[in-house]
């Protein structure tokens, strides 16, 4: 099984004040992501997972390290060759959906194939046929306003899909939804996982999410470790006891 993703020795520091004081977020981190692999990465707030995911998709640099994707180094490319390299590769779903309110649903999962230059009927299809996978066949046409939280977040799904990615970078998708909607969720991911052999590289707080992961990791101070038997037992244990936020509060943050 060939290696899609591949951090080594990566570190991100930030300097604040006069001073230059120096704050280490990452610190020589090493990681290795398998083809069609679903991984999980928790870790406390504020404890770096964002950051790595953006280093990850080629949204911001290491301050040292390399990141490979598909064998190529991407913090060696140029803006604009990062920028290709992204729409072509890898896929992006983040806790609140991101999506054009302004557009249909059809139209924000074309989006990403029409920056990459596919014709727009080609790319509407394409869209349709996307978000027909996802369970939104009767929902092409609809803008975000119209759709639950739920629904929403199957869009953004099939937005980060529909250019055939070999990667998916999630930030907590699941993080603004209800148990059921969230456990909905998990299984698309689990059948597109399967059915399009792409990677998923999911930063969560919902440890019954990360449980049902193929490979658990927790960042922590800086650094991915392992996660034992024990601990893995522990968060499928928990299954009944999920850390989702009420769908309501997202609801009302978009409409």
């Amino acid at each position: 099984m060939s290696n899609v993703l591949h951090c080594r020795q990566l570190t991100k520091s930030y300097f604040q004040g006069k001073a230059a004081i120096e704050t280490k977020v990452l610190h020589s981190l090493d990681l290795t992501v398998k083809s069609g692999e679903l991984l999980a990465i928790v870790g406390s707030s504020g404890c770096g997972k964002s950051t790595f995911l953006h280093i990850a998709g080629a949204l911001d640099s290491p301050t040292e390290g390399e990141v490979w994707i598909n064998d190529i180094n991407i913090h060696k490319l140029t803006d604009k060759e990062r920028a290709h390299f992204r729409n072509q590769h890898i896929g992006f779903i983040y806790q609140f959906h991101h999506l054009m309110m302004e557009f249909s649903a059809e139209e924000n999962v074309a989006m990403p194939l029409l920056i990459k230059g596919t014709a727009p009927k080609i790319a509407l299809k394409e869209a349709q046929e996307m978000l027909s996978q996802v369970g939104l066949s009767h929902r092409f046409e609809h803008r975000p306003g119209e759709l639950s939280g739920g629904e929403r977040q199957r869009v953004a799904i099939a937005r980060a899909l529909v250019t055939k990615p070999s990667l998916v970078l999630a930030d907590e998708p699941t993080g603004n939804l209800d148990f059921d909607t969230a456990e909905q969720i998990y299984q698309l991911l689990r059948e597109l996982n399967k059915t399009v052999n792409t990677s998923f590289v999911i930063v969560t707080h919902d440890l019954t999410l990360a449980a049902k992961m193929d490979r658990q990791l927790r960042l922590d101070h800086g650094q991915l470790k392992p996660m034992d038997n024990r601990t893995v037992e522990t968060l499928v244990d928990k299954s009944a006891e999920p850390v989702v936020k009420p769908i309501e509060k997202s609801e009302k943050s978009y409409v």
